[in-house]
């Protein structure tokens, strides 16, 4: 008689020739596929203000779109997760759409940047990088897209500056810290992160990424890896696995000092919702987003969960608030194949409304 989990000598010897042939077929596909590279669209550099670069993408057509969008990724991982390769870019169907796009690129922090601060991530950078933008187009805003903690720069840059911002979009964008559901949160809500990066200086992208991997061990150290053995006679599907993983570990280190205000003004004080985040001397009320808001997120998202994002509404002064909700996760809002339609697309339909 069978058992439930149907388990015979015969299955397992067949499962086990199978998994023989995957990995031979492996040492030849890895032959095959060699060093993987990133980035699908071509970009050009026009401002710099030490490693930060504003790159400009170059898109196969001209810009049709009369405001450029420019792009702030989150610092603890790099910015072309949003152009990862041809079939997986938000950056090329945005050109595809007529945007002109722009991304901030904030580089490798290294010990000469220990002292930076907030002020300088925000208002400095993100602000010169608008600033450029403004003077080039003759423009007095821009349309702006804050991605994860590049969307918390870009909220309380658009809570200082206003007038300088013509369309505020965020992606997948913490908002309220303290959901039940926010694991990370959790986590930060009891670090002593004075001694930590008194012990530390900045922060190692090994000790982040770390931290990144336990939110789902499972999933992230142990099954993704398991399931690799099935597609490693498919050199294609093995590239596109490398190229993801070579993102995931590619990240800078944290400056010190912006990691601890970011820490103990986000997720220890939860600023925005208690109204209590500085930047510099100036206090971020998000009261004073008067801009049209998307504010979209991933219904799947461990890292920022739905609610943590949906607490924007009830925050800014705009009446012109929309949400998109997209059914998928952190990463895949960016990567996934129904991404690649769906977001572009509300993107550019929601800017072009306002435009």
């Amino acid at each position: 008689m069978a058992g439930p989990v149907r388990i015979t000598p015969e299955g397992i010897a067949e499962e086990a020739l199978r998994v023989q042939r995957k990995l031979l077929a492996g040492l030849t596909t890895l032959r095959e596929v060699g060093d993987v590279d990133y980035g699908a669209t071509p970009r050009e550099e026009v401002w710099r203000d030490g490693k930060v670069v504003l790159y400009r993408f170059v898109g196969a057509q001209a810009a049709t779109s009369r405001t450029p969008l420019l792009v702030a990724y989150a610092l603890v991982n790099r910015p072309y997760m949003i152009d990862l390769q041809a079939d997986r870019s938000i950056v090329a169907g945005l050109l595809a759409r007529g945007q002109d796009v722009y991304v901030l690129d904030w580089g490798y922090a290294d010990r000469s940047d220990r002292f930076l601060t907030l002020e300088d991530y925000i208002e400095r950078f993100l602000g010169g990088a608008v600033d450029h933008l403004r003077r080039r187009f003759g423009l007095p805003a821009i349309n702006l897209l804050g991605i994860c903690q590049g969307g918390t720069f870009a909220l309380s840059y658009a809570a200082l500056h206003p007038e300088r911002v013509r369309n505020l979009i965020t992606m997948v964008t913490p908002v309220d810290f303290h959901t039940d559901d926010n694991m990370l949160a959790h986590w930060a809500r009891d670090l002593d992160v004075d001694l930590f990066v008194e012990t530390l200086g900045n922060v190692p992208a090994d000790m982040m990424n770390a931290c990144y991997l336990m939110m789902k061990p499972w999933r992230l150290l142990v099954h993704k890896y398991v399931g690799l053995v099935d597609i490693l006679d498919d050199p294609k599907a093995v590239e596109d696995f490398l190229r993801m993983e070579k993102w995931i570990f590619d990240s800078p280190d944290q400056a010190g000092e912006a990691f601890r205000q970011f820490v103990r003004q986000f997720y220890q004080d939860n600023g925005f919702v208690a109204g209590s985040v500085v930047i510099g001397e100036r206090a971020v009320d998000l009261a004073q987003v008067t801009m049209p808001v998307l504010n979209i997120y991933a219904e799947q998202d461990h890292m920022v969960p739905p609610d943590a994002s949906r607490a924007l509404q009830g925050l800014v002064g705009t009446e012109d608030y929309a949400e998109l909700s997209f059914r998928g996760g952190h990463i895949g809002i960016y990567v996934s194949g129904r991404a690649q339609v769906q977001v572009p697309a509300a993107i550019c339909d929601w800017l072009a409304q306002r435009d």
